[in-house]
């Protein structure tokens, strides 16, 4: 008898620490994927995509006409431009709501965060203006004149500097951050600019030029255009640089295809076909997958690097535009 209690009191305390490093566990979750962010500019929402199981989680009514997106560096953040309402809708990741409207500009549509979160460049396009937002009260505190029809906006990775593409004036407009006013002329590119992105180590500026077929290379700190790369039909909205900075992605909204650019040498590897009328585009923070917005599919299509194959196709709201990837 005194055996058997013996092997139940050690039963016991086994179970014990067995239950006690389950719970250890279970108080520390493994590290969620990023969610990436959708624009539908016909459904007036965004979609909230697991980008580890790339399946739709939420679905956030927003303004009118929600076309760009960004999240801040340390992910509790979402900012919508709402072209048709004239605002910039502000998401809290915690609970997926609209905490904040923001009134900005006329037509606002690009957007990009500051790297430390300070700050929110809103392009206007009716207003031929950037509104400055203020974090974390989310105010303007500067509108900036700039060319005609700004569309895409990109920080470079010191924040010192934002580059604003002027679709109706064919060029480049450089903003110093510190100051909030331009920086010497506006650098020409191609017909009708919009997309923009710049290197991670902040040498070279993509523009896409969606009326000449072609993205121009603007190379800092001169700023002046270095090379002109050819790539697919209306290369639009979308261009993204991966984290390591060796590739560039460019959507061309009418071949309905996503071209691949190696660095530095920038010559185009690969053209992905993708769905119909892609535009926006973002590659994950690992760098293993690029997100692109087709437009008139109401699709997601997930492309796997170093392939660069299609492995997913992921429905969302009507007309997606934008997508951003948090941190």
């Amino acid at each position: 008898m005194h055996s058997n209690n013996s092997w139940a009191r050690g039963f016991m305390a086994l179970f014990a620490i067995v239950l006690t490093m389950g719970l250890a566990l279970a108080a520390c979750p493994a590290e969620a994927a990023p969610f990436a962010y959708v624009t539908n500019e016909h459904s007036n929402n965004v979609s909230v995509i697991d980008t580890a199981t790339n399946t739709l989680v939420a679905t956030i009514p927003v303004g009118t006409i929600p076309f760009a997106v960004a999240v801040t560096p340390d992910g509790t953040h979402v900012y919508v431009t709402n072209d048709g309402s004239n605002n910039v809708s502000v998401i809290g990741t915690a609970t997926n709501t609209v905490v904040k409207t923001i009134p900005v500009g006329k037509n606002p549509v690009g957007v990009a965060v500051t790297p430390d979160g300070t700050h929110v460049y809103v392009a206007n396009e009716g207003s031929g203006s950037v509104s400055v937002i203020a974090r974390p009260g989310n105010t303007v505190v500067a509108t900036i004149p700039v060319g005609t029809g700004p569309f895409g906006v990109a920080i470079t990775a010191d924040g010192t500097h934002a580059y604003a593409t002027n679709i109706n004036s064919a060029n480049v407009s450089v903003i110093h951050t510190a100051t909030n006013t331009v920086a010497g002329l506006p650098i020409p590119v191609g017909m009708d600019p919009v997309g923009v992105a710049v290197t991670p180590d902040g040498t070279q500026v993509y523009v896409a030029n969606s009326g000449s077929n072609n993205v121009s290379v603007i190379h800092r700190p001169g700023n002046t255009v270095v090379q002109t790369i050819p790539v697919g039909t209306t290369p639009g909205v979308g261009v993204a640089v991966t984290p390591d900075g060796t590739h560039v992605y460019v959507t061309n909204s009418v071949s309905n295809n996503v071209s691949v650019i190696h660095r530095p040498g920038n010559t185009v590897v690969k053209a992905i076909p993708v769905g119909t009328t892609p535009v926006g585009v973002a590659v994950t923070p690992d760098g293993t997958h690029v997100y692109v917005a087709n437009n008139n599919s109401d699709t997601i299509s997930v492309i796997a690097r170093p392939g660069n194959t299609v492995v997913k196709t992921i429905p969302v709201g009507t007309g997606p535009v934008g997508v951003a990837i948090g941190p």
